[in-house]
């Protein structure tokens, strides 16, 4: 059954074919698609940016994950019934030649895994936008779906792991599988100066994606902690807590500390102080 996307209108399946139109799909009918592993290492190897998005965007490694995300996709949240589901990868988002990538760890079962772009219709993404506009990032405070004309001026928004897994926790296996995907695309991207770890997770994957890249990760490894800042080479690595519903409902984690976050990204990263 195809529903109306709620942007444009155009009908849709769940989870959406490649190629079929959504808006900013990277992928086409013809891209080719990873099923094992070894297949994500050899088609993560291209030097072509918009090439990988559009290769993770059909990725179908992860059996248990690709399941789940189209399980999701197929049977919905009542509250969003009438609209179709992206149902697949999440490609990373945002200006192709970045100083800032923010790190999170899996798009959410209903926000990303449904609009198709990653921290988009959910509640993270609403804190997450919010506090990119206000640093001058982002060209609207929010991002509700794709094609709703939201911009970001040097960052790139990408997730540790593709899929939406069950319970937000991929395995260390899934990790494993998709942590290519991260490698390659951080080679693409030369002009990044400042990494931004959403959370723990994310903060060891970037750690282990780094080092094994060569560059020089500090001994002992730098522990996650909001507002913690390591030199990696000509990296730095910044941390923040997730702007989870647990740690922004409790006040773990506030705007203002979100702001204070992004202002020293903006210092490390040689920009201007706003």
């Amino acid at each position: 059954m195809s529903l109306p996307h709620p942007v444009t209108g155009a009908r849709f399946a769940s989870p959406v074919p490649p190629g079929s139109g959504w808006p900013d799909d990277p992928g086409a009918a013809t891209t080719p698609v990873a099923h094992t592993p070894a297949e994500v290492v050899s088609l993560a190897d291209t030097g072509d940016l918009a090439e990988l998005d559009a290769r993770v965007s059909v990725c179908r490694a992860c059996p248990r994950l690709v399941a789940w995300r189209e399980d999701v996709a197929t049977a919905k949240r009542a509250s969003f019934a009438g609209e179709p589901y992206w149902g697949r990868p999440i490609a990373g988002w945002g200006d192709p030649d970045p100083w800032l990538v923010v790190l999170g760890l899996a798009p959410a079962a209903h926000g990303g895994n449904r609009t198709g772009r990653v921290f988009t219709g959910d509640r993270s993404g609403d804190w997450l936008f919010a506090a990119l506009h206000r640093a001058g990032l982002a060209a609207s405070p929010t991002s509700v779906h794709s094609g709703d004309g939201q911009r970001l001026t040097g960052v790139r928004i990408v997730a540790a792991v593709r899929c939406a897994p069950p319970a937000n926790k991929p395995t260390p296996a899934e990790r494993d599988t998709c942590a290519p995907w991260l490698a390659a695309e951080l080679a693409l991207l030369p002009s990044v100066r400042v990494l931004l770890c959403l959370g723990g997770f994310a903060w060891d994957v970037a750690l282990h994606q780094l080092a094994r890249t060569g560059r020089p990760v500090p001994r002992p490894r730098p522990r996650f902690g909001h507002g913690v800042v390591a030199p990696v080479g000509d990296l730095w690595l910044l941390g923040s807590y997730h702007p989870s519903q647990q740690n922004t409902f409790t006040g773990r984690l506030t705007p203002a500390m979100l702001d204070e976050v992004f202002a020293t990204a903006r210092e490390r990263g040689g920009r201007d102080v706003r």
